[in-house]
């Protein structure tokens, strides 16, 4: 039996043995995420936040590994084949991730998730490996009967999560968002097919949800990082605008598809497109944004120099929206220092908000079980801390605009 031990600096020795995983491991699609950051560019505020999604997949899959075997060990029954499926769904829960993660998101391909080109591309494996992933396709789209497994790979406690929260804490060097992972794995169960954690691991949910509340406002949604990821998205925006006006672009033959093309998600059914999906990482986003600082038009240069040299907008955070008054009047400077429009003025000032809730009540619950033996969401059983701060959304607007 052929075994591949990978070393990582989070999760430690993670083993795999499995032919059908490590074939998966090595397809192309999947050794892609190694050229795709997992944080996007928030390397520019915490310069160790150079891990990948490479990394992270692998870690999450070592953690459910773990948590499948503390589970079987607690007499959850799980067979051989629903243990490969899980496992193949976390490992390639992410695959369906573009350039820079979720920065471009919605912009290269409007209103297509990362989750759904994940589907596809577990079809696409599916095909390529005579239909060995029925199961795990099963479970990724939330129609196995036994819900728990859905839940470890999707909810709002999930082994995802798990890893995210401390290797994203661990390469970014911000301590409050490192978590008792070990700890939280172990205090799972299943009840009814469905997820449950054991109520003497409260305060570590607890500490759970507080932490991935503090890496959100203190990494995630960094006022800097955010800055630097709306400059990104704002000169893929002038990019796709001047291919649509018939600007001729550098830009990789993949890139340049997703430029000049407007993509649904119905488009992707067809396998040359998803391929060229698959040919996208942030390699090509960097290699195009280097080439345009020296474009003719001045947006296009000018966000792509700033970009690239670490010429960031000015952002200020408030509790309030900006006023208009606020926003045109650096518009107009911005107008008359660079002899640009004021709709060109928009990509360099504009104002947004941003949210983030700790516990979405409407959300996949985080139940708990009790002493009893009943069962109770965590936000009516929090032992600690006020409950309305667990699921009170917390909203901030911002407003970006040069330096002068």
């Amino acid at each position: 039996m052929k075994i591949k031990i990978l070393n990582d600096a989070v999760a430690g020795f993670i083993s795999l043995s499995d032919p059908l995983l490590l074939d998966i491991i090595d397809h192309p699609n999947f050794q892609r995420l190694r050229r795709i950051k997992q944080l996007g560019l928030t390397e520019l505020v915490f310069s160790g936040a150079t891990h990948t999604r490479f990394q992270h997949t692998l870690g999450a899959f070592q953690l459910l590994s773990e948590t499948l075997e503390i589970l079987k060990l607690k007499g959850v029954e799980i067979s051989a084949k629903e243990q490969q499926a899980v496992l193949i769904a976390i490992l390639l829960h992410d695959i369906g991730h573009g350039p820079f993660s979720h920065a471009l998101e919605h912009t290269l391909v409007e209103d297509v998730d990362h989750e759904q080109l994940s589907l596809l591309f577990l079809k696409k494996f599916n095909s390529i490996f005579n239909g060995k992933l029925e199961l795990a396709i099963q479970i990724f789209q939330n129609k196995y009967p036994r819900k728990f497994f859905y839940q470890l790979i999707s909810s709002q406690l999930d082994i995802d999560r798990l890893d995210y929260l401390r290797r994203d804490s661990f390469y970014a060097g911000v301590p409050e968002g490192m978590i008792g992972s070990e700890r939280l794995i172990r205090m799972m169960n299943v009840q009814n097919d469905e997820l449950v954690f054991e109520s003497k691991g409260l305060y570590s949910l607890e500490n759970f949800l507080l932490a991935r509340r503090s890496m959100y406002w203190q990494v995630y949604l960094h006022k800097t990082v955010v800055s630097a990821e709306m400059m990104l998205v704002r000169v893929l925006e002038r990019a796709r605008y001047l291919a649509k006006a018939g600007e001729d672009l550098v830009a990789s033959a993949s890139l340049k598809f997703f430029l000049y093309n407007n993509m649904q998600l119905d488009d992707f059914e067809n396998p040359k497109v998803l391929d060229k999906f698959a040919d996208l990482d942030d390699t090509d986003i960097l290699q195009a944004i280097k080439g345009w600082i020296h474009h003719s038009d001045i947006v296009l240069a000018t966000l792509s120099h700033n970009i690239i040299n670490r010429k960031l907008l000015k952002i200020e955070l408030a509790k309030t929206p900006f006023s208009m008054e606020q926003i045109n009047e650096r518009k107009k400077t911005v107008i008359d220092q660079l002899h640009i429009t004021e709709e060109e003025a928009s990509y360099f000032v504009f104002s947004e908000s941003l949210q983030n809730t700790m516990y979405d009540t409407f959300g996949e619950k985080i139940n708990v079980l009790m002493g009893d033996g009943s069962i109770a969401d965590i936000s009516s059983n929090s032992s600690g801390f006020n409950q309305s701060l667990l699921i009170k959304p917390m909203q901030r607007f911002y407003f970006c605009y040069p330096k002068n």
